[in-house]
């Protein structure tokens, strides 16, 4: 390894502590080494763990600005050790490994932050950076932290290696909310001349679904008097992205002394959705009832996910009074996850395969006036278009119920699109047969990337077919044998692109 010229000149004076000032902690122990004894310090192959155990506890979800920021100076002090150049370019982390002069740039392309977490749900902290059992385990390992890192350490392997591009990795900061970066960015950015998003699945995805946004709104929060309780609080779910794998909801008896008892035995009696479960707690008039399911990236790994908001509409049926909010609960428990409950079953491209429908969360909006609203996600193959979309989607609400209001959060994604023929593709195919020793076909994937966002960008990687994708779940993890096999594909796929001319319209046939 290499470090960058002004930390060089100091361990070359003798002086290994002004070193470690200089470095990310996780090469201070490799420092130490070569100062100490004069061995080579550890490959990068060793080091991917350890730095990605070292990023990850960078909590850069959604409005923690002072995170983003830190990781931010972690991504470019880290670059400089590796002997990468490192710039800040606002919203987005430029690094690069320079081509020759004037030759094109090849963007690999990731994002630092991650989705919102439940601590509770979790076996081990999800910041906490723990490599355990041959596994890294925590909020962002695979998305998209282990790439992130993956792509670091491929960069520094081929500065010795003949270049017809520069190299440049473009570290997001919102991809996971706002996914307002990448347009901040190119507003005073060239992109580059094609690019690899590191964020989704090998072999190369050849189509992304589009991402819709449904919100529906009780027309009034007005309660029958049919049953001695009223509905009280109600919260399920964390993002749109996420299966919810706790519901709860309080109802409050009205008046008089409680009596709970014969409404929890008929709660437990009901069967409930395969893989929840169902907690019951009286606090005199309240009772609360919550519901824990498996969170999934609703978009990817939706089938792996066990809907916890489904699972308490199916055990509330029938047991809630007359109202609005009764109707939206009946709304979300019909909700089937390939879209059937919505008519769009057949509304979809063959090769595409189904919709992915995650009933994602309820709870008050600030959108919405702080009114209490479900939100449901929908990834979208074609042939449908958004505004198509929403004008079906409002519809199947009203005819449900003429109690429920539906609202957009958003329709104004569209499905993503490359010619399997292409270049690229095909190169891009090839190098992961060879590099993996296997030659799946191009994926379709239900979950959007930054290709939607970066001109002549394609999504190649980072997760292996064939694997449940654990990105957006509690408990988050990779494998190290999967980061080290990852790092091999790209570290592959770099030297041929890199060793060849640069490929002319490489979307093309």
């Amino acid at each position: 390894m290499k470090w960058p010229s002004r930390a060089r000149s100091r361990r070359e004076s003798g002086s290994c502590a002004s070193v470690f000032r200089e470095l990310p902690a996780v090469f201070v122990a490799l420092a130490t080494l070569s100062c100490a004894s004069g061995q080579k310090v550890k490959s990068s192959y060793d080091q991917l763990a350890p730095m990605l155990a070292e990023v990850i506890r960078f909590q850069t979800v959604a409005g923690n600005d002072g995170a983003r920021k830190a990781q931010q100076q972690w991504v470019m002090r880290t670059a400089a050790a590796l002997g990468l150049v490192a710039r800040d370019a606002g919203p987005v982390t430029e690094i690069e490994l320079p081509g020759p002069p004037g030759a094109p740039i090849l963007g690999l392309i990731v994002h630092g932050d991650v989705q919102p977490v439940d601590d509770k749900q979790w076996t081990l902290p999800p910041f906490a950076g723990v490599v355990q059992d041959g596994a890294v385990l925590v909020r962002g390992a695979a998305d998209d932290k282990g790439p992130l890192v993956q792509a670091l350490l491929a960069m520094h392997e081929l500065k010795d290696s003949p270049r017809s591009m520069t190299v440049r990795l473009m570290v997001g900061s919102d991809e996971e909310s706002g996914s307002s970066d990448m347009k901040t960015y190119l507003a005073s950015h060239e992109p580059p001349a094609y690019s690899l998003v590191l964020d989704s699945e090998f072999p190369v995805v050849v189509g992304e679904k589009a991402w819709d946004g449904l919100a529906v709104l009780p027309a009034s929060d007005a309660q029958a008097n049919d049953k001695p309780w009223n509905i009280g609080a109600v919260d399920a779910g964390l993002a749109p992205s996420i299966v919810p794998d706790v519901a709860k909801l309080t109802l409050h008896w009205r008046d008089g002394a409680p009596k709970w008892e014969p409404l929890e035995q008929r709660l437990q009696a009901k069967p409930f959705d395969e893989g929840t479960t169902l907690e019951l707690h009286a606090r005199g008039s309240d009772l609360d009832i919550s519901m824990h399911g498996r969170a999934a990236h609703a978009g990817v790994s939706l089938a792996t996910g066990r809907n916890a908001l489904i699972s308490l509409a199916h055990v509330l049926d029938g047991k809630l009074p007359d109202c609005a909010l009764t109707d939206l609960l009946r709304f979300a428990g019909q909700i089937d996850q390939r879209g059937a409950s919505f008519g769009l079953a057949d509304k979809v491209q063959p090769s595409w395969g189904s919709y992915a429908v995650n009933v994602a969360t309820l709870r008050p909006e600030k959108r919405f006036g702080d009114k209490l609203a479900l939100v449901i996600n929908l990834r979208r193959p074609p042939p449908f278009t958004g505004p198509e979309a929403r004008e079906w989607d409002f519809a199947k609400v009203k005819t449900f119920s003429p109690r429920l209001v539906p609202q957009e959060v958003y329709f104004g994604d569209e499905p993503l699109v490359f010619d399997p023929n292409a270049k690229l593709v095909k190169r891009l195919m090839d190098d992961y047969a060879k590099a993996a020793d296997e030659r799946p076909p191009p994926a379709i994937s239900g979950g959007g990337t930054y290709a939607k966002r970066v001109p002549n960008s394609i999504a190649f990687g980072m997760w292996f077919p064939g694997k449940p994708y654990p990105g957006h779940g509690a408990d988050e993890q990779i494998t190290v044998a999967d980061l080290r096999r990852g790092f091999d594909v790209l570290l592959f796929t770099l030297r041929d692109l890199l060793g060849n001319p640069p490929l002319h319209e490489p979307f093309s046939p």
